[in-house]
């Protein structure tokens, strides 16, 4: 995490193109009113979300198994299996502000990992706010981590371990791994997390603040006032994070969770663990699903930090 050079200065090249289709295209536009069923079932409809850029990475041919959740519920994940034996098993964890969401918006990105990395990817449901509030998402995470762990690697073998999520997501894995670390002393298993514009903070920090767009908090967390969403559990930023591994933040100069990447990835760092910081201009939350340029390098660069995870773990 070299702080002298804030991003790549390669990356200038795709920012006109970053530019030009922000300005034709909103994936947050007219954000409906997340505290009415109607506004939350109308952000819930994944079809149709950004123009129906997220359900063109929606898979059909999907490997789909259940898992019980904490409370005991069918739960569903997504296993996209490698040609031939499993280097690793990757846990994907969804985002969507802890309110929406499904396995499935991961899709074509995790096809694509396996493909790529001959790794299992296993991504997990997890119950959503308000009607299941903290602490049903991580309650379910972290199950769904322990399913990992157990039958997961019963079928694809005693290999090790990755976890990434986005978001919402990034928050429930960095939290999964704190959790296995402190209940399960399972943390060692695990040899990368990737973590892609994740809310750290749910107490705010200055970047949501100033950008806004946080009415999911609310909807997750419910009537904890400011100083109880510093709980750990629910904001990782104030969690002991000693004896973790590696990780990769990436985020855009344009997301609303901006602050969050650069605070966790220095408070992972300074607890001893690696951690790069990735950083990419002219780009606003979710942008790894767009198509151009700055996302491929986003992509390209993930697939980067994961070879080098993995042929470390290799050696």
């Amino acid at each position: 995490m070299d702080l002298s050079q804030l991003y790549d200065p390669a990356l200038d090249e795709y920012v006109p193109e970053a530019m030009d289709f922000l300005s034709k295209f909103s994936f947050v536009s007219a954000a409906p009113d997340l505290s009415t069923p109607e506004g939350r079932a109308q952000a819930r409809d994944l079809e149709s979300l950004g123009g129906g850029i997220l359900a063109a990475s929606f898979l059909d041919d999907v490997d789909t198994r259940t898992y019980l959740g904490a409370a005991g519920d069918e739960l569903e994940l997504r296993v996209f299996a490698p040609e031939g034996p499993a280097r690793a098993l990757y846990l994907d964890i969804h985002g969507g502000g802890f309110f929406m969401g499904h396995p499935r918006m991961g899709d074509a990105r995790n096809r694509a990992m396996a493909d790529t990395h001959q790794i299992a990817v296993v991504s997990a449901q997890y119950r959503l706010a308000p009607e299941h509030p903290w602490p049903a998402g991580p309650d379910d995470c972290e199950t769904a981590a322990l399913w990992v762990l157990g039958p997961g690697r019963d079928e694809f073998g005693s290999v090790p371990l990755l976890i990434g999520g986005g978001s919402a997501g990034a928050n429930l894995a960095a939290t999964t791994l704190v959790r296995l670390r402190d209940r399960h002393d399972a943390a060692a298993e695990f040899i990368g997390a990737n973590l892609v514009f994740g809310v750290y903070d749910l107490s705010g920090t200055p970047s949501q603040i100033k950008l806004g767009n946080t009415g999911f908090r609310d909807l997750y967390v419910g009537d904890h006032d400011t100083e109880a969403r510093k709980n750990p559990d629910i904001s990782p930023l104030y969690a002991d994070l000693n004896h973790l591994c590696p990780a990769l933040f990436t985020v855009g100069t344009y997301d609303y969770l901006y602050d969050d990447s650069l605070f966790m990835a220095a408070r992972w760092r300074a607890d001893g663990n690696p951690a790069e910081l990735a950083i990419y201009p002219a780009s606003p939350h979710g942008f790894t699903v767009f198509p151009t340029k700055m996302t491929q390098a986003a992509n390209d660069r993930t697939d980067t930090w994961l070879a080098q995870i993995l042929e470390s773990a290799d050696s």
